[in-house]
């Protein structure tokens, strides 16, 4: 892991809104884990995506996988930045690092916990800290 924290980016705020409002879209009869998702492309567009849950949990979708289809669908590829808003500790499962990776090893990664209340800024990181030496096929 690398030894300093990077900045947020300036539209940290508009990110952490749309996560949190997506949020609340969330379908988790199951687990009563609702996750918000909102990216940030480098063309400064913003796609949200949140947790829909399934009977059979393989056909469950996460927070981070539905925003960034939500991006592909609309022609967006270069993610920069990555809010994931819940209540406890915002860190994205192994399946989503690896489908972020896929994207950009080097985006922003904003982990909003919402114990830690509204005026608080969320912690930023890189994804290649959360996924040091990801898997990647060179074509």
């Amino acid at each position: 892991m690398s030894n300093s924290s990077p900045s947020l980016p300036d539209s940290w705020h508009d990110l952490r809104a749309a996560a949190r409002a997506v949020r609340e879209a969330a379908y988790a009869p199951y687990s009563q884990f609702h996750v918000g998702a909102a990216l940030l492309t480098s063309r400064g567009k913003i796609f949200r995506g949140c947790n829909v849950e399934n009977a059979s949990y393989g056909g469950t979708i996460c927070a981070e996988r539905m925003a960034v289809g939500a991006a592909i669908a609309a022609g967006e590829r270069d993610i920069a930045a990555i809010c994931i808003s819940l209540t406890g500790t915002p860190v994205p499962c192994g399946i989503c690092r690896q489908f972020l990776y896929e994207f950009n090893p080097d985006m922003l990664v904003l982990l909003d916990d919402l114990n830690d209340g509204a005026p608080a800024e969320p912690e930023c990181l890189r994804l290649s800290d959360l996924l040091p030496r990801g898997f990647r096929l060179d074509p």
